[in-house]
């Protein structure tokens, strides 16, 4: 029976080799770091097999075991270390080559512009870093196409607001010329003349200030100053405001909200953004039709519908009903009264800087826009505005409903009634 201090013998013999093995083997993994995994673990495995020989030798030259018992002993110890050395380098090479695979499918995305899954079957952690790899690509293709849209549209709008700014420009030029030159002298043209600049120069006005409007919102410098406010009452006074629009053009504008559904957003704003909709209506709805604003709850969020009875929005235009300066019209010329096709896409920047949803979808006669925006519970008190804050981004949460949403900022339509936004 082996005594107490034979066993302390051992036990410090045998932690010494491991100690001295284990430094040797820390110290080669630092200088092997960065050699491929198969070597690594050929290092692993030869610092267990050097180990364990060595305090097999050691222990037998201290317990006096015989030749023929420490033979059996050593041929045990070679053989599982060949094993584990097979077994190292069969699990190196399998990691090495799923690596390899990984490194191959990124260095691809660079000809194809996608991450491919590597098909092989992938040891767990590298299975992981190629889930999160595949993710990080679709976000950069994702913000990649973001950023081609953006560039285009920023193109477009140039092109177009170039075009829209030329022509009344050359007018004014030329009526102004005529008047410094007397070459119209009749106080009736002369007059028409005056109306006419005057309405051009506020056409220009309403133009440039959608311009300044849009690139707050683009370049997220739009601040709003929040408050308590119900939503029938911001309905009723774009009601209002466009009311003589719609009377001109011979449409029935009709309007109704529940009452009771506070919202906590810029009035002024969310205003601009409702004007912009409900006239956007009216330039498109027949005369004899009507357009409709209603306000509703829906899934525990203020909702405005804004109705027209324009004959609805073509399939492969829905998508870029919002895109800035898109009218869905080759003419780029505006109509009276109407400014640069942004006013849909400075609706969508207003409502979603106020954690917000705006989509479109045909319906009916027409095509109709939705809004929806935080409910603010009854209750709560125009003082509380941090609560309120948090409120508002109970938005993001909220599911986007049947509508399809649009990427930026004028309308095309199956039946054509003039350029949107």
């Amino acid at each position: 029976m082996i005594s107490a201090a034979d066993l302390g013998i051992v036990g410090y013999t045998v932690a010494g080799i491991a100690l001295v093995a284990s430094a040797a083997g820390v110290a080669a993994l630092r200088l092997l770091a960065a050699r491929p995994v198969a070597t690594i673990l050929s290092v692993v495995a030869a610092v267990t097999v050097t180990a364990t020989l060595a305090g097999v030798i050691v222990i037998a030259a201290e317990m006096f075991i015989s030749r023929k018992d420490l033979a059996v002993v050593l041929a045990v110890v070679v053989i599982a270390g060949i094993a584990g050395f097979g077994v190292s380098l069969i699990v190196g090479r399998r990691v090495s080559a799923a690596s390899r695979l990984l490194l191959g499918a990124v260095r691809e995305v660079g000809n194809s512009g996608e991450y491919q899954r590597p098909a092989a079957v992938l040891p767990a952690e590298l299975a992981g870093l190629s889930d999160e790899l595949e993710k990080a690509y679709g976000r950069l293709a994702e913000a990649r196409d973001r950023e081609r849209a953006l560039e285009a549209s920023r193109r477009e709008l140039i092109a177009w607001v170039s075009h829209d700014l030329r022509a009344p420009l050359a007018g004014l030029q030329a009526m102004a010329e005529a008047l410094q030159d007397r070459v119209v002298t009749d106080p009736q043209t002369v007059s028409r003349y005056h109306a006419q600049i005057r309405g051009e120069t506020d056409r220009l006005a309403l133009m440039i200030d959608d311009l300044f409007e849009l690139s707050r919102i683009h370049a997220g410098a739009l601040r709003l100053s929040r408050r308590l406010v119900g939503l029938d009452d911001l309905i009723g006074e774009a009601l209002i405001s466009a009311e003589p629009m719609a009377r001109a053009k011979g449409v029935r504008l009709r309007g109704s909200a529940g009452g009771g559904l506070p919202v906590f957003v810029d009035t002024a704003e969310v205003g601009r953004a409702l004007r912009n909709l409900v006239t956007n209506a009216i330039r498109h709805t027949p005369p004899g039709s009507t357009a409709e604003v209603r306000g509703d709850q829906e899934s525990g969020m203020a909702m405005v519908s804004v109705s027209d009875a324009c004959g609805g929005i073509p399939a492969e235009h829905l998508p870029r009903v919002f895109d800035v300066a898109f009218r869905g019209e080759t003419a780029r010329t505006p109509g009276p009264g109407e400014g640069a096709g942004l006013g849909l896409s400075i609706a969508r920047g207003i409502i979603e800087a106020h954690c917000g949803q705006i989509a479109v979808r045909n319906t009916g006669r027409g095509c109709q826009f939705v809004i929806r925006l935080p409910l603010v519970p009854a209750t709560a008190e125009p003082r509380d505005q941090g609560h309120l804050t948090q409120l508002a981004g109970l938005a993001q949460a909220a599911p986007a409903g049947p509508a399809k949403a649009g990427a930026g900022a004028g309308r095309s339509r199956r039946k054509p009634s003039g350029p949107g936004g």
